[in-house]
């Protein structure tokens, strides 16, 4: 199965849902966003097929989100899309893109329905101790 996911390292839920990704015995294109700016087709393709708004897949925990006055209901969907790519922390993370959908992986057991259910064969603990899938790579609920 092909998949990519749109990475920052320094996040706990970003490395979590790599590791997930990896558990299941798929090797990622892992795209650092940071690093590597996505197009401005790219983040709109993303949040669509995700299902979500554009001000949903807006970051606001420890981003400029206030000091840039993207809290204004006023502004259109492209302003915040503009926002996002000038300071592309402001876009959440992390997305996943596989051949079964997109989805913004908040928390990181949300790649679990996009990734083949057989594909796990053993536990899987987060990195704060906190297990999502048991001894038989079935989903902890």
């Amino acid at each position: 199965m092909d998949a990519t996911i749109y990475h920052n390292p320094a996040c706990g839920t970003s490395r979590n849902t790599l590791a997930l990704i990896r558990a299941a015995r798929i090797e990622p294109a892992v795209i650092e966003y940071l690093q590597n700016t996505p197009s401005r087709e790219h983040p709109l393709k993303m949040i669509t097929d995700a299902g979500l708004r554009v001000r949903e897949a807006i970051r606001e925990k420890g981003t400029p989100y206030a000091e840039l006055g993207l809290d204004n209901p006023e502004l259109t969907d492209d302003q915040l899309l503009d926002a996002m790519l000038a300071t592309p922390i402001l876009i959440n993370r992390p997305f996943v893109i596989t051949t079964m959908g997109t989805r913004l992986s908040r928390p990181c057991e949300v790649v679990l329905d996009i990734l083949p259910a057989d594909a796990f064969k053993g536990p899987f603990t987060k990195e704060d101790g906190e297990e999502v899938l048991d001894e038989e790579g079935k989903r902890i609920v």
